[in-house]
């Protein structure tokens, strides 16, 4: 049985998941058409299957992004088209809020959690500022101005369309890459990035593909997106669109391009710095998974520092938790990308 603290926070857990009232539960689809398939292939698990072995094996060209060729700063939002092309032009245009410490040196990108708000981490920009790190808060797909109609939600981000939810996820990753190409233009060169849940995910699958960035600090982690829908407390409804349609193993084979298990050996040997902040209660990214996670980079030599916190996911952004681990991810960056001592 679980200890009357674990209880308690995972009850507080589920109060707010229960403050979330408008998700919706989308019917399971394919999606080929949203990775470059046909959506009338008699075969669709045996065409995803094909599809998957292909990204994962070129992942490199798969996750490379060119420079936006419209790059506009205005009022401190920079935006920029996207490089992926999703069926909703509301989507397609990217939007940063940049936090600007000074002219030159460390910078962040910061990628907050699924159906974050605008004005959510706002404060974390602010600290890392106090550090002297410049941060540009990148809305992910699907999220407050990239919203598209009839999905106050971000529900094509994480989803019962599987190709769908690939195609954001990698959109995702693309966009972010083309933001660290502008902070590179504007002469910022030490580049880190900031993720929490979703965010994570989407950062640590950056790092390994994009060789400008030198440290990122993740909050909470796992081993396959597949698995954190079906486990987690957040995803719930998702999981219950898929369930009748394809079992665990095979979700998270369709979601492996999209999972940061895949690319762990691409960080050996690279001189990249990594911290992870991770609940040791937490329901939506559960321990065990996240403990995979810290074994598979063990195993393959990875360098990286992680910290446990008595909380869940919820529970990591308020006090005393939120307190502990904004000063340590900041000193972490601030330490790896500014050059300041171990605290």
């Amino acid at each position: 049985m679980p200890s009357w603290y674990a209880q308690r926070v995972f009850r507080y857990e589920q109060m707010r998941f229960d403050q979330e009232p408008r998700r919706a539960r989308l019917p399971f689809e394919w999606g080929l058409e949203h990775i470059g398939g046909d959506p009338r292939d008699p075969d669709p698990a045996g065409a995803m299957e094909r599809f998957v072995e292909d990204a994962i094996a070129r992942s490199d060209e798969w996750y490379a992004a060119a420079p936006a060729g419209d790059y506009a700063l205005a009022d401190n939002v920079l935006t920029f088209t996207s490089a992926v092309e999703s069926p909703w032009r509301e989507n397609n245009r990217v939007y940063g809020q940049l936090f600007r410490a000074q002219d030159s040196g460390p910078a962040v990108v910061v990628l907050a959690q699924w159906n974050s708000r605008w004005e959510e981490q706002q404060s974390v920009c602010r600290w890392l500022n106090k550090l002297g790190i410049t941060a540009v808060k990148m809305s992910l797909p699907y999220h407050d101005r990239r919203s598209i109609p009839g999905h106050p939600r971000a529900d094509h981000l994480v989803g019962a369309n599987i190709g769908l939810t690939i195609q954001a996820n990698r959109q995702a990753v693309l966009d972010v890459r083309r933001t660290l190409r502008w902070l590179e233009e504007q002469g910022y060169h030490r580049l880190g990035i900031l993720g929490t849940s979703i965010g994570s995910s989407i950062g640590f699958i950056t790092m390994c593909h994009e060789p400008a960035v030198r440290a990122a600090a993740f909050l909470h982690a796992s081993t396959y997106f597949g698995d954190v829908v079906a486990a987690g407390l957040t995803t719930k409804n998702v999981w219950e669109s898929i369930e009748p349609a394809a079992s665990l193993e095979q979700v998270r084979r369709y979601w492996m391009p999209i999972s940061p298990f895949p690319y762990i050996h691409k960080l050996r040997g690279a001189g990249k710095k990594m911290f992870a902040i991770t609940g040791r209660y937490d329901p939506t990214f559960p321990p065990a998974l996240t403990q995979a996670l810290f074994d598979k980079m063990r195993e393959e030599s990875v360098p990286f520092e992680n910290l446990w916190l008595p909380c869940g996911h919820y529970s990591l952004g308020v006090a005393p938790f939120s307190y502990i681990a904004g000063y340590r991810f900041g000193r972490f960056l601030a330490r790896s990308l500014n050059g300041a001592p171990k605290v």
